[in-house]
């Protein structure tokens, strides 16, 4: 018993904690906590009912396989259970979702015993998770003329699974939670510091917010208990920064409901809210758990009586509360009417919540059931060789004559399925799309792993072009958890289909590099959609949409998604840059420029931008379609010469083999085909067969914003701005600072150059400065550490051929070994160069970390609170984001520099270029 004995010894453990038992997913434990259940005598037997019965994973764990396969004995009376009649049996298997539980429900349906069959049946007939084994199966028997399998077809075919379901209720009764005043980062609901405990749902709940506001919740509650608290984000937008599933499930688990009794820490219909509503990506993993995400717009600009915006002495403008919200607030959401009230008062229209799709995804208790049940109808539909019940809202089709396409309408009506055969669709049109590249990486990979466990699903999509898993995410501490946790993840995947960063078997060298790069990479049409478990899954080829796990994972197992077409911002540029700027720059640049042009007002948030960039490589043009994230973009696309294109192709062949050469690949040879693509693609575009994408002239956008490169006169730096008397405007990424405003005099307390924001130019523009800055000085002394990242390992590869690796080494007082990686994060940092494996590093926060209260000049995206820098009692930490030569600068004076002393150190470097393209890129 030595498997319960450890189990046992656990709970005593977690119990020290204030954790329940951790949920089984292990087949062996299961199998011995049976026995004991057989066993009548047995002394530990009634803990052990407890345990399989309400303490068992679902899905296509090797738990469920074992739970499974008992319940089915115990239905043909091969085994006694008193407590678990057959009756009761089916209905435990009714809730495991898919994979063995639907083996052994079609075992028992298509077996000799029609009243076990007739039961069985009824158990199918609400079941979803099928797949195309078990279709296959019911066809068999449905063509063989078995009346079961017919009566589920039938079934199926009218959708019973959702039709049968109860209706959404009229009113949902809330109490209101302020969660914080400003927007809301998914790392308040889920810090990345806590990532490794993501998958242990419990205990990674303990980490929401704070332990006092887990009690004020908790307090809400107790006096409101017919109402679901609604956690706002009072004058600003809930969950920027990434789709953190981790975060919606750590709201359900405080404010949600348990989606069943059987299966621990699993809950769903979070309800949240925002002054400017739900950031785009975050919204998609509310839908996800059927959840419920409000604009609520209680705060607007003040005017005047012309109706001009009243604005404070910063400029900003000025904001009157319309209604209140504040915490313990009593409302009301009427989803006939999609309407929010206090009372009988009406406050504000809320039907962008309760669209025909989102009810569907509410009254199913998530979207993965509509997808799988849409899935399923079709399947039962052709069988029966009828045509589909109009059952499920109709996808949404806007087309709009004489209207030209953006390119993201190009791209999605290339892709999209079920659509009207040969119609042409536009902006606002809600329609299910296949997807070419998908990337899961290590932080959120285990949740995905479970959420392809629970929706049942084995192996990866036969229509996706190829997916990749990364180890980025804990490349820089190679610590026990991440021993734990990343070989199992790393098998698991591997074993899915997918490209593995670590190899199980041991045959090639671990690759840990940033997972954004390597799907950039391999993304090898930009006709492409892609989408990816990180907030900055932004190509530079294709259109590519951050997600959560389990929409990760539903791409992985149907290849396919569902989403609206966005709005597009087409964003083009005129003039010329400085000789002593870079990129970076113009990319902050287009944020201000933009605010500017739109009196505050961001455009970007949750559309497309269509970016003309035109003459920049893939690599260099990332550091723009990266930071479109933290514009709250939903996505962007780069527009290229076809020159460009092809540049970029070949560069992504090239590496593609490099990992092909490693021993990649594998037994379908993913990385091959990728090749092979890529080629194809390179010879249409060279042959004039079909061009680099671009948007038709006549196009209709949102908004149009000309950046103008002549007036980007010195750095430009996004600052958190953490001491503004407006809580509200701090850590937003939408103050962009000019070099000069900090007078040369901000300390500077850490330097970080890493992250998926720079390219294999910005290493080569450390080495130059640090020989411009020898040179210029005799020596060089950091009065600040700088903490140095590459991206990938191809990038380092490229640096040693170079001869630019060496000069990093000459000033480096630390340099990454594999051989012996770190195995506890950094504490304190000298002042010196360090060479950390390529990775996110201090970009996440879930392993490095900055001394709390420093100031930090980082190339990174990440400013919000506590993720680069924690706080110290008495100085705020903050994170400002500027460009390689900046920080490099910053860490050598120690402060930041003065523009004069800038334009002396970059004398003569290879800066980041761009030249706006002399092309009209449009059809």
């Amino acid at each position: 018993m030595n498997t319960y004995n450890d189990y046992i010894k656990e709970i005593e453990e977690r119990k020290i904690q204030g954790l329940k038992p951790k949920p089984i997913d292990g087949a062996e434990l299961l199998s011995e906590i049976i026995k004991q259940i057989i066993d009548i005598n047995n002394e530990y037997r009634e803990d052990s009912l407890s345990f399989f019965i309400y303490n068992t994973i679902p899905g296509t764990t090797s738990a469920a396989t074992v739970k499974a396969a008992f319940l089915k004995k115990i239905i043909l009376e091969e085994s006694v259970v008193k407590e678990i009649t057959p009756a009761f049996a089916f209905e435990l298997l009714s809730h495991m979702k898919g994979g063995p539980s639907i083996e052994v429900l079609l075992d028992l349906a298509l077996g000799i015993d029609a009243n076990i069959a007739k039961e069985a049946a009824k158990v199918l007939k609400t079941q979803v998770y099928l797949y195309e084994a078990d279709m296959e199966r019911l066809k068999v028997a449905f063509e063989s003329g078995n009346e079961i399998a017919t009566s589920i077809v039938k079934s199926y075919a009218q959708a019973e699974f959702f039709t049968k379901l109860p209706e959404i209720v009229e009113e949902i009764k809330v109490v209101t939670y302020i969660a914080g005043v400003g927007d809301i980062s998914t790392d308040l609901l889920s810090p990345g510091n806590q990532a490794h405990s993501r998958s242990d749902r419990e205990l990674h709940g303990k980490c929401m917010i704070s332990i006092p506001a887990q009690e004020e919740i908790k307090m809400l509650q107790a006096q409101h208990p017919d109402k679901s608290v609604m956690l706002i984000a009072e004058k600003g937008t809930m969950g920027v920064g990434s789709s953190r599933m981790s975060g919606v499930n750590n709201v359900a688990l405080w404010t949600g409901k348990q989606a069943s009794p059987y299966v621990p820490f699993v809950n769903f219909a979070p309800i949240v809210a925002g002054t400017n509503g739900i950031s785009p990506i975050f919204l998609t993993t509310v839908d996800v758990t059927g959840g419920i995400g409000l604009d609520l717009k209680n705060w607007v600009k003040k005017l005047d009586e012309n109706g001009n915006v009243v604005r404070n002495e910063s400029g900003d403008p000025i904001l009157e509360e319309v209604y209140s919200v504040a915490t313990g607030t009593v409302l009301t959401i009427n989803t006939k009417t999609k309407k929010l009230y206090n009372g009988d008062k009406e406050l504000i229209d809320i039907s962008k919540a309760f669209t025909p799709q989102k009810i569907e995804f509410i009254k199913a208790g998530g979207s993965y059931a509509i997808v799988f049940g849409k899935k399923l109808q079709t399947f039962a539909s052709k069988t029966l060789g009828i045509d589909i019940v109009p059952v499920y809202a109709p996808s949404k089709e806007v087309s709009i004559e004489g209207q030209g396409l953006t390119a993201v309408e190009k791209i999605f009506n290339k892709n999209a399925v079920g659509t009207t055969p040969g119609k042409i669709l536009h902006a606002g049109s809600d329609v299910r799309v296949t997807v070419n590249i998908i990337g899961s990486q290590d932080t959120t990979g285990l949740m995905t792993s479970q959420e392809l466990e629970s929706m049942a699903a084995t192996v990866i999509s036969p229509i996706v072009d190829g997916a990749y898993q990364s180890g980025c995410h804990t490349a820089s501490v190679w610590d026990n958890k991440s021993k734990a946790n990343i070989p199992r993840l790393m098998k698991f995947m591997n074993d899915f289909g997918l490209i593995t960063a670590r190899d199980p078997k041991g045959v090639y060298h671990a690759m840990t590099d940033v997972i954004h790069k390597v799907l950039n990479d391999i993304t090898i049409d930009e006709w492409a959609i892609i989408i990816g478990g990180d907030s900055h899954t932004r190509m530079s080829k294709g259109v590519a949409f951050g997600a959560d796990s389990g929409t990760v994972a539903l791409a992985l197992a149907t290849g396919e998604a569902s989403m609206p077409i966005p709005e597009s911002v087409k964003v083009t540029f005129k003039g010329s840059m400085k000789e002593y700027m870079d990129f970076r720059d113009v990319v902050h640049a287009t944020q201000s420029q933009m605010l500017q042009k739109f009196g505050g007002e961001n455009v970007f948030q949750g559309r497309i931008i269509e970016v003309h960039l035109g003459t920049l490589t893939a690599d260099q043009a990332f550091t723009f379609t990266d930071w479109t994230a933290e514009m709250k973009a939903k996505a962007s696309i780069c527009i290229s010469e076809d020159a460009t294109l092809i540049e970029s192709l070949e560069i992504s062949i090239s590496r593609i083999q490099i990992m092909i050469d490693k021993g990649m690949d594998n037994h379908n040879q993913v990385l091959q085909g990728l090749i092979n693509r890529a080629n194809k693609r390179i010879d249409e575009i060279s042959s004039g067969v079909k061009p680099a994408l671009t948007p038709d002239s006549n196009a209709k956008y949102y908004a149009e914003v000309l950046i103008d490169l002549d007036v980007i006169v010195e750095p430009m730096i996004a600052d958190p701005d953490v001491n503004n008397a407006d809580v509200s405007k701090r850590y937003t990424h939408d103050t962009i600072r000019p070099l000069s405003f900090y007078g040369g005099t901000k300390k500077v307390d850490l330097g970080f150059i890493g992250s998926c924001m720079i390219h294999k130019g910005d290493m080569k523009i450390l080495a130059q400065m640090l020989k411009n800055i020898e040179r210029q000085q005799g020596k060089v002394e950091f009065k600040a550490p700088l903490v140095v990242a590459p991206p990938t390992y191809n990038i380092v590869d490229e640096l040693k051929a170079e001869g630019d690796w060496d000069v990093l080494q000459k000033y480096s007082g630390f340099e990454f070994d594999d051989n012996a990686p770190k195995g506890e994060a950094r504490l304190k940092y000298e002042n010196m160069l360090y060479l950390e494996r390529p990775g996110c590093n201090l970009c996440m926060g879930n392993q490095e970390k900055a001394e709390k209260g420093d100031t930090v000049m980082a190339t990174s995206t990440r400013l919000f609170q506590g993720r680069v820098v924690e706080d110290k009692e008495g100085k705020k930490g903050e994170s400002l984001l500027s460009s390689t030569p900046v920080v490099v600068l910053s860490t050598v004076l120690g402060r930041t520099p003065t523009i004069e002393e800038y334009i002396a150190a970059v004398d003569g470097i290879n800066l980041t270029k761009f030249k706006p393209s002399s092309k009209l890129l449009v059809k």
